[in-house]
């Protein structure tokens, strides 16, 4: 980490997600490090023991829209604008706004009514029922791979489109349009960013299509439960925002997933030990979950946060305003929570009630899609390492591609393996 004359510190993406020797230090310093991410220019109060990111994420006096805080005229530079600016580059203007409506934008009451829709509609049926689509994809999806010399990239030929498969049959895409929109999320969301423009735009309006379709039939799938739930609320959501709510799922839904599922089998090919373990006693399967969650814990930053008035948190004084953001990571390679263990993966690893982790967040604003995650973990891990202990890297772990995204650690851009 280097350090201005002021006592900020800069991060690099190496230092995101490194948890030891520099989260340790933060977490062991009195008050919160003042810090700019990687990539970035604004600096943020950085929030790194467990107990304290768990408070900041549910606590009332951090807010997530920074314009409830500060008018126009008090606002200066950004993180949360530069992570949005960066998102948003080179994209059509008019699609812009499906970036800036995210719910993890909004607060309290907007926040609720935006979500609660989606919540009502997300239930457990829904997703558990999802568990056979999601077996059989997988499965064809390693029966193509097993059919030529067992080489598969897996995050680009099997997380990728299992994840944007599986999101479709949630919404709801109609078999007949499946290749197309996938097409269009494989350009969007992990192809090489040249089509990027056109496929957002298509995006938006074959969801705008398909609310309309559903409204005159509706049908047994996600988007019309929610259209149904916006036609029978008078404070329901307009198509732009089901538009919205929809791009939310595809956008949220599919690179962040299948960038875990990449890791996590990259974390289990690091430790063969736990590799072997699992596949031994495939009954740790439920524990081996939650703990590649927390051992990853893939979104390393979490949103930035903003002070609504001057008070005390975690030993520091905030100012009205101040940004806060919280290390997702840090905290759940806490010591103080973890133990001595903390950074060692450990799939036989026993957590308390609840997820035992951060990776999801906490609060009102906790991953939807969580269920679904673990769903679809528990699947993937079961094909890849309980069923078969013959994975293995197709290249060297030196040759491994990696990069990375303003204000977060590095990530896979492709894994080779042999099953």
């Amino acid at each position: 980490m280097t350090t201005t004359a002021n006592g900020t510190l800069h991060l690099t993406p190496e230092q995101v997600e490194a948890t030891a020797p520099g989260y340790a230090a933060l977490r062991e310093q009195p008050g919160l490090a003042r810090v700019v991410l990687p990539g970035l220019r604004t600096p943020v109060r950085l929030v790194t023991r467990y107990a304290d990111v768990k408070a900041a994420l549910a606590e009332p006096r951090l807010v997530r829209d920074r314009g409830a805080v500060l008018g126009p005229v008090d606002q200066e530079g950004d993180a949360q604008d530069e992570l949005m600016e960066a998102a948003a580059s080179g994209l059509p203007a008019e699609y812009v706004k499906y970036f800036s409506g995210h719910l993890a934008l909004f607060d309290g009451p907007e926040h609720a009514r935006r979500r609660a829709p989606l919540t009502r509609a997300f239930t457990a049926r829904r997703i558990a029922a999802l568990r056979a689509f999601v077996e059989a994809k997988a499965d064809e999806l390693l029966a193509t791979a097993a059919r030529d010399d067992g080489r598969i990239d897996l995050l680009q030929e099997f997380a990728y489109p299992l994840s944007a498969h599986v999101i479709c049959e949630l919404i709801g895409v109609d078999e007949r349009d499946r290749d197309q929109v996938c097409g269009l999320i494989r350009d969007f969301a992990y192809g090489d960013g040249s089509r990027m423009g056109e496929a957002l735009a298509g995006i938006v309006e074959y969801c705008r299509d398909l609310v309309a379709r559903r409204r005159a039939e509706p049908a047994e799938d996600l988007i019309s439960a929610l259209v149904q739930g916006a036609q029978a609320d008078e404070d329901g959501l307009s198509d732009d925002e089901l538009v919205g709510i929809v791009f939310l799922l595809i956008n949220t839904g599919i690179t962040p997933p299948a960038l875990f599922l990449a890791h996590g089998a990259l974390a289990l090919l690091d430790h063969p030990e736990q590799a072997a373990r699992l596949h031994a006693e495939p009954e740790l399967l439920g524990r081996a979950v939650p703990e590649l969650l927390r051992h990853i814990t893939l979104v390393r930053i979490g949103a930035t946060l903003y002070a609504t008035e001057d008070f005390d948190f975690a030993g520091t004084r905030l100012v009205r305003g101040e940004a806060v953001t919280v290390s997702l990571l840090a905290a759940d390679r806490d010591t103080a929570e973890y133990g001595a263990s903390a950074d060692l993966l450990d799939i036989g690893r026993e957590f308390g009630r609840g997820d035992g982790h951060l990776a999801f967040g906490h609060g009102a604003h906790y991953c939807i899609g969580a269920a679904l995650g673990r769903l679809v973990t528990s699947v993937v891990l079961d094909r890849l390492f309980v069923r078969r202990s013959s994975l293995r890297l197709a290249v060297g772990r030196e040759e491994l591609e990696f990069g990375h995204w303003p204000a977060d650690g590095f990530h896979l851009v492709s894994l080779p393996v042999r099953l």
